[in-house]
Parts: C-alpha cells; structure tokens; sequence
C-alpha cells in the first residue's frame, strides 16, 4: 500500500489566485472548514500579472455607465456566445466586489473628489477600470492574502493536485503531492473548488506563469465533468518579443488606455485599417479624432468622441498587427511598435504606468519615455473552460466547483480587459458560497483505496522507466506544435494535423523518464504538468476544428467570416470512458427584460 497523508475539510479549494482566495473566503466565513491548496507560494498566482484594472460599473469617472451598459460590452465582445445569465451576475455584482476589497483594505488610485479612479480599456464603453497604477492584480492578492490568513482556512504550499476521487457520482476527495518533499497527500472534502487558471503553457509565446498547464480543466474532464467552448483562446495583442528571453511578456493594455498608439515599421499609425463594421460607430474615424480622445481623457474630462482604435477588442487588435507583420510592414523583430512616449509625459507615463517602464527599462533596455515599445500578440487567457452554472458555480459533477479562467460561460468567444479581475471576485464569491452550502447538507466520501493506489502509481511510474523521453523536450516540442497549428489562426489541414500529432504526444507523455528523488524535482513537475497540457491542448484543436468559422479569439484562414449557424450553440467537451468527444448544445434563451441590450450588443 503507498504511503501518503490523509487530511479531511469540508471545502477542498484548489488554487489561490483571486478566484481561489475569494472563494475560500467566503468558504470559511461561513463556517465550513476549508483548505487552500496551491502549486507555487502564497502571494505568488498569476493573478498578480493582470496589470490594468478590474472592470465594474461604480460610475465614479463617469456617471453614464451602468450594469446594463457593461452587461451590453461583455456580450458584444463576447460575440454573444456567453451565458447571459454570468454576464448578468458579473454586471451587477462587480461593484460590490470591488467595494467590498476595498474596505477589506486595497489601495486604488483615486479621483480628484476622492472615489475610485477608472480608466478606459478596450471595448468598454465608458471608463470602468478600478486600478492600481499597472499593478492592480498585485494589490488584488495583496488584500486577499490578507484577508484569507486571518481566517479559519488552512493553507498548503506547493502541493500539486494529480487526480480528482468520486463516490457513488460524487466529487469526494484529491490525491496531492508536495513539490518540497515529493510526498503524497490524500485530501478528503464534501466540496472541492477548482481555480487553477488556464493553460497557456501548450504554447511557445505566452504570457502566463509556469503554473498555467491546465490541471483544473484537465481534473475536471478526467473526472467527468463536461468542458466548454475551448476553441476561444485570447492572444493578447501586446506582448514583448524582444529580446527572446522575455518574449511574450505582457505589456498591459493599460498603454493603450493612457494613448498609446500602435505604428508599424513606417511608423504608420495602422490600426485605422482594420476597424470592423460592428465596431465603426464606437471607434474614431480619423486620427484628429482619436488624438482629441487622448487630450481630454488625459486632462480628467469626459470624453466626447469616440475612442481611438487601439482600444478595439484584443481579437481585432492581435490580429490585425499579425496582418502588418504578414505584410512586411513588421517591426524588426516580428511585431509592430507601441509609442506612449510621444502621446504623455514622461512624469505622467512613470506615474501611470510604473510596472510598465521598470520592466522594459530592466528586461529590453528600453526607456519608453523616450522610445517605442515593441510588442506582438501572446497567448495570455482562455475564454473556454469547465462548464458551471451561474449562480453556484457548480460544475456537471455534483460536488465540483470551478471560479475563474478555469471556468467557462462568461466571456463568450472574446474577454474584455478587466473582466478577469472582477469575474474572479463575483465567481470567486458564488464558488465559495456553493460549496460551503453544498457541503452544510452533503455526506463525506471516501475514495476507494484502490484507485487511490492506482493514481500514486501512475505519478511515480516514470521514475521506474529507463528508456523514455525527456519532458522538457516533449514540452518544447508540443509547444511549438500547438504554435504553428492552433494558434492566433487555424485552418483545417493544421487542426488535423494538431490532432493526429496530439495521439503521438498522449503516449509520449506516458513513456517519460525522469531521474533523481522526487523532492524539488522539476523534471518531474513537468512529467506530471503534461498530462493535463496534452488534455487541454487535444480540447482546444477539436473545438476549434469543428467550429467552421471566425469569432472572438477563433479564427479560421479558411472561413473567414462569421457563420449564422454557429452563432447560438457552444461546444461541448465530455469523457467518454477516456475518450474526448464533441456535442454542440444551444445557447441559453435570453429573457425578455435583457434582449434590448442583447440586440444592441
């Protein structure tokens, strides 16, 4: 029988970004006992990467926006494919959160009178951000680590999560190993959160941390919960590709919200190119216009004209800097340039963006007070994810929760910027507050031991295999794989492709070798953070390949436009004792007191 150590609670949470922390919040605050196991330390989520803001209708820069009107964005940037029901709760719960963090301690950047300032970002109407200079994510975990520490939760450093347990259909418990000492952990829970983040690792130029291999999407599926809408992966229009060792950093979108222009190699503001139809009564026309935008949004006015193009969704705007650099038109180094340095001061642009100039100034040599930036799409978030209900956050699988990116039905086939923050403080709530009452009336499960033994099997078979791959090697090589074929463009041939190449990269991960002991072994890490790269990446290419048409963060080469009979249905994921299989179900029925701002979208 393998050794492990076995820990009980009524509230398993797995992950502590903002989603995580919030949910074991609100977990413990209502009296269940809860857990918080995490992959790296605590403070350390990529959640302190989001640079922004958090996007929420407070109406304190000006006085126009309501619930209603962000409620219209996030569907009309979602393309409408989002569960309108999450765009509702996030719409008019958003506020509240933000309040609420704020009394629990955060420090945003203010107003004159005072309130929380907000900034403008992509496809947001008004000015909705609450922010923190460019460090808004940072001083999110800040406040909840706060927060969470001085509650009844107990917390878990760098524990890894491998596999979910069930009981007579039930979610019931985890087995877990310490990175530290390579130690096994059974945890036994009523209820368990799942709030790891995305998976952007299965790609080569991504701006998420290493922790984001898709374990939570990958839990869930091998568990038997359903997955959604994984063909929509967001590539973040700015991200740094130069030099090579930092590329796909994020540059926040926060620039382009203080007036920072994209030029390509001409120095040729381009983005009035590719402003789309549905987009034309929001987007200024000429530049005078759009330079009038910055002059007024940058003397503390209200804006009277339309928003300059660079603050199109992150879709249009990674796109069309991926045509210029198709076009020869490219920066040096395969982007296009980011210039704030003509647009601001250089004591408002070290004021304003201050995690922006330290970091090109530290990493590229770069002072973008005085030169351009240069930046290029990167995978930075996944729309797609485990499917959950609205007011719960309940998975397919009762006892299984999911808040955050890990989830799905949000955001639709494209994400507003500073709608991550938000949607991890609503969600985050609702997933800690289902679980906590899931758990006040459900009985405690108890993983079969055999499965238990089975699973630790499969984690340390690869020290025992003398013959096999390395994974850094297998990683690389997926990642580049998933690049070429499944990236910011699709066609059939390369999904096909992706596809049959997944089949070899399945067995590849199950032949690894990895040598040493297992404590601080990152090979090993590694060996097991593939299993679930491979899961994520083989939901996204057959997402993608039966999704036969451009929407949101999925395009299509071969079909370039939207398609009307996709436009109502979302793709859904299930395990079919191993095997990944397809089914597309209807969007939800819009009620009528919401179709008004539907139809607008």
């Amino acid at each position: 029988m393998a050794q492990y150590t076995t820990h009980d609670f009524d509230v398993l949470v797995v992950g502590a970004g903002g989603a995580g922390l919030r949910a074991a919040i609100e977990s413990a605050d209502l009296g269940a006992k809860t857990a918080v196991v995490m992959k790296s330390l605590l403070g350390k989520a990529h959640t302190v990467m989001a640079e922004g803001g958090a996007a929420a209708a407070l109406r304190n820069a000006d006085d126009r926006d309501s619930w209603q009107t962000h409620f219209r964005d996030t569907m009309k940037g979602g393309k409408q494919l989002n569960y309108y029901r999450m765009a509702e709760l996030h719409a008019k719960e958003a506020p509240d959160r933000i309040q609420e963090l704020e009394d629990w301690g955060a420090v945003f950047d203010r107003t004159p009178d005072g309130l929380i300032n907000q900034r403008n970002f992509g496809g947001h109407t008004y000015p909705r951000l609450a922010h923190v200079g460019d460090r808004t994510g940072l001083e999110m975990i800040r406040t909840l680590q706060d927060k969470v520490v001085h509650m009844n939760a107990e917390i878990f450093m760098e524990v890894t999560i491998t596999h979910l347990f069930k009981s007579n259909g039930k979610a019931c418990g985890a087995l877990a190993y310490s990175r530290v000492t390579g130690e096994f952990h059974l945890f036994r829970a009523k209820a368990i959160v799942l709030a790891t983040g995305g998976g952007g690792k299965s790609f080569a130029i991504t701006s998420n941390s290493w922790e984001y291999s898709g374990d939570g999407q990958a839990l869930a599926w091998r568990a038997g919960a359903e997955l959604l809408d994984m063909e929509f992966v967001q590539f973040h229009p700015t991200g740094m590709v130069w030099p090579l060792s930092v590329r796909g950093t994020l540059v926040t979108e926060g620039v382009r919200g203080e007036g920072g222009v994209l030029l390509n190699k001409d120095g040729r503001r381009f983005m009035f190119d590719y402003i789309p139809d549905a987009f034309k009564n929001d987007v200024a026309a000429t530049e005078e216009e759009a330079n009038q935008w910055v002059a007024e949004v940058a003397s503390g006015k209200l804006a009277t004209v339309r928003r300059p193009p660079e603050l199109l969704t992150r879709d249009v705007v990674a796109r069309s800097i991926r045509a210029e650099v198709q076009a020869g038109r490219g920066s040096p180094h395969g982007g296009a340039f980011l210039d704030i340095a003509t647009r601001r001061t250089a004591d408002d642009i070290k004021r304003k963006l201050p995690s922006m100039y330290h970091q090109f100034k530290q990493l590229a040599n770069v002072d973008i007070t005085k030169e351009a930036m240069e930046v290029g799409p990167t995978c930075h978030y996944m729309m797609g994810g485990i499917k959950v209900e609205a007011e719960t956050a309940m998975t397919t699988l009762p006892g299984l929760f999911a808040a955050g990116e890990v989830a799905a039905g949000l955001h639709g086939a494209n994400r507003l910027g500073g709608n991550s923050l938000s949607d991890l403080l609503v969600f985050g709530r609702r997933a800690g507050w289902g679980a906590a009452e899931y758990a006040k009336k459900a009985s405690a499960g108890q993983p079969a031991q055999a499965e238990v033994d089975q699973a630790i099997t499969e984690n340390i078979a690869c020290f025992d295999l003398k013959d096999g791959e390395n994974p850094y090697t297998v990683h690389k090589e997926l990642q580049d794989m998933m690049q070429d074929n499944v990236g910011i463009v699709r066609t059939d041939e390369e999904l096909r492709g992706a596809l049959k190449a997944l089949d070899t990269f399945e067995a590849r991960v199950n032949k690894l070798t990895v040598s040493g002991a297992r404590a601080y072994n990152p090979g090993w890490n590694l060996a097991m953070d593939l299993r679930s790269m491979v899961v994520v990446s083989r939901a996204i290419a057959m997402a993608a390949l039966e999704r036969r048409e451009s929407r949101g963060g999925h395009s299509r080469i071969d079909f370039p436009d939207y398609d009307k009979s996709f436009s109502k249905i979302n793709h859904i994921l299930t395990n079919d004792n191993g095997k990944m299989v397809l089914r597309a179900d209807p969007l939800p029925a819009v009620p009528d007191e919401l179709k008004k701002f539907v139809e607008e979208a």
